[in-house]
């Protein structure tokens, strides 16, 4: 687990020492345990360390073969690397480390691209190949590791955050009118888009190769993975279903468990953390484990339920953990805001603050944490999300009745009053053909209401759950500290994208007439089934609860002076791009009580921090 940093100059001129030292140390915090660099011609790569696995300096990057043809820099794991390592060495691949990296550099020597068909985890990196004269990038199959990039008129740079692409100097700092459109629709990016234009995102499942002499300005993608929920053809029943989830999963948390430091698990108190910890308990008695809770003096409503420390500590009693908690209070949001938008970039899907400070009670313990990660999207933990695939007027009547429940933090008529200041600049964008940009074509396959949900469950994988995972990766590195995600292992992933989805969502729906009429309310009924041995009934048979702090309460009490002073002065830099009065009209709304917006002023929050961190005024 690392970080990364790289240039391509087009114009055979060597890349500057001292720009790739910045571009690294830019990442610093995701490789608190050393730094490398390579130059050779117009290519220059840049690493930091994080030591997990092979702690010597055998596994320092970027690390070269022997013959000195490739030379890799690294950021992820792959798990099943002892086996692949073992493969390569009968085909006479020789090791001088015990790491992955040497794996992934060696695999990728031997078969080239068709190695990321066989790494099962989580992984970012680039190649130099200097006898072919070109760089390969490959990100994993779901995007847990990020990588981004960007092309100048003579370079093209890349690494682990943008920061490190920006540290470079020559990407002229400037606001994408279309990301920010995108953003304050779907609180994400479904695009490959950043807030800073020119910046884009590496995307999830791809390749690409660049070339000194080539790709100047254009990166070629190639897709070699892709999520594909679909029915099975010929069902199995329940029991078989339920005997294999649990074979599958357990063998995925063990095989995150294998490190030379100390692994711990997030325990939020939900069925995820609770399933993925009863099986790493076992495995490793007395690991530790870390629950955020929150002050609820203040809260209301369902507000009330979001403190979870009691169900973590019946697990963490349960499963015999050494348990460890923190408790935020609504101040605490103010104070690490600044240090939240330094690190995560961008902002993303959800109020993020809670996962910063659950990563930093993690990081004062361990090196590695589990995280319980994928196991909604992959199993229907959402069942109210669903409802758009009940049966409707085809497939662009589905689409229209998703967009309009994605639309997360404004409608359109709100979003054209809110940015009046550049509405001359944002007059193409269409919100419905980005979101419809997300599926892919098929959709006269989709006949019936599991089609649907199947489509939406896919679509759910490839925006809402890479968005979580971005969030995840930065504020977890932010501190030295690596996430995995035992419910992305590609047998598991496998194994339930095939899972009927009556076994996901329940049977309700499924009467008289003997088929489904639309999702049922009973979420993720096949984990709830796999754990129920495992996990104390009540977590099994509770209700989803996210992670998330009751700020609709606090933004309206403890918090209401800091909500106005930054979003009621009409001299704040996000009054730039937005009408101060639209904005303020939709905040009263919250403030008054009349509507929960509370998604939106985390929003508007995180915009004008990120404008302070990456858009200075003299650099606008």
């Amino acid at each position: 687990m690392c970080g990364l940093a790289g240039i391509i100059s087009f114009d055979a001129s060597e890349p500057s020492g001292d720009r790739l030292t910045r571009m690294t140390r830019a990442i610093a915090h995701r490789g608190p345990d050393g730094e490398g660099f390579f130059v050779d011609g117009p290519v220059g790569l840049g690493h930091r360390r994080l030591a997990v696995i092979d702690l010597t300096d055998a596994a320092r990057q970027p690390m070269s073969t022997d013959n000195g043809r490739f030379t890799i820099a690294y950021n992820g794991e792959v798990y099943n690397f002892r086996e692949l390592r073992a493969e390569l060495e009968s085909l006479g691949r020789r090791f001088g480390s015990r790491t992955d990296s040497e794996v992934v550099l060696q695999a990728y020597a031997q078969w080239g691209v068709d190695c990321l068909e066989r790494f099962n985890g989580m992984f970012a990196f680039a190649i130099w190949d200097k006898l072919g004269g070109e760089l390969f990038l490959a990100r994993d199959r779901y995007g847990i590791k990020p990588l981004y990039y960007s092309f100048t008129s003579r370079r093209f740079l890349f690494g682990s955050e943008q920061k490190a692409v920006l540290a470079h100097g020559d990407v002229r700092r400037q606001i994408d009118p279309e990301a920010l459109v995108e953003y304050f629709t779907f609180q994400n990016f479904f695009t490959d888009r950043t807030l800073m234009r020119g910046v884009k995102m590496f995307p999830a499942g791809c390749w690409a190769k660049v070339s000194p002499d080539r790709n100047q300005g254009r990166l070629d993608l190639v897709r070699y993975w892709d999520f594909d929920f679909r029915e099975p053809d010929r069902p199995a029943d329940m029991r078989q279903y339920v005997r294999r989830g649990r074979r599958l999963f357990a063998q995925a948390v063990r095989r995150q468990l294998v490190s030379d430091v100390d692994v711990g698990a997030y325990l939020s108190g939900g069925l995820d953390s609770g399933s993925i910890t009863s099986v790493a308990a076992r495995e490793l008695p007395g690991m530790r484990t870390f629950t955020v809770g929150f002050d609820l003096s203040s809260a209301s409503g369902m507000e009330l339920a979001f403190d979870e420390r009691a169900a973590a500590g019946e697990m963490a009693r349960a499963f015999d953990t050494e348990h460890y908690e923190t408790v935020l209070k609504a101040g605490d949001m103010e104070r690490v805001f600044a240090r939240l938008a330094r690190h995560i970039e961008e902002p993303r899907v959800g109020q993020s603050y809670p996962n910063y400070c659950a990563a930093e009670l993690a990081a004062g313990h361990v090196k590695v944490v589990l995280d319980g990660t994928g196991g909604d999207e992959l199993l229907a933990g959402y069942p109210w999300r669903y409802r758009c695939a009940e049966a409707g007027g085809g497939f662009e009547d589905y689409i229209d009745r998703c967009c309009r429940y994605w639309r997360r933090l404004m409608d359109g008529d709100e979003m054209r009053r809110v940015f009046a200041p550049i509405a001359g600049e944002i007059r193409e964008v269409s919100t419905r053909d980005i979101f419809r940009g997300v599926f892919r074509a098929g959709a006269e396959e989709l006949t019936g209401p599991e089609d649907y949900v199947n489509h939406s469950l896919q679509f759910e994988a490839r925006t809402f759950l890479h968005g979580l995972l971005v969030v995840s990766d930065k504020l977890s590195m932010a501190h030295g500290l690596e996430a995995r995600v035992p419910f992305l292992d590609n047998d598991f992933v496998d194994f339930a994208m095939r899972v009927p989805v009556a076994m996901k969502l329940g049977d309700s729906g499924r009467r008289s007439q003997g088929r489904s009429s639309g999702p049922a309310r009973d979420g993720k009924l096949l984990l709830r089934e796999m754990m129920s041995p495992a996990v104390p009934d009540s977590v099994v048979k509770a209700s989803k609860q996210g992670f998330s702090a009751p700020d609709a309460s606090w933004f309206r009490g403890p918090s209401i002076e800091y909500v106005k002073t930054q979003l009621y002065d009409r001299r704040a830099r996000i009054y730039d791009y937005m009408d101060p009065s639209a904005v303020g009209e939709l905040v009263g709304e919250h403030l008054s009580g009349k509507r929960n917006r509370r998604l939106l002023i985390w929003s508007l929050l995180s915009f004008g921090h990120w404008l302070d961190e990456f858009l200075p005024a003299h650099s606008a």
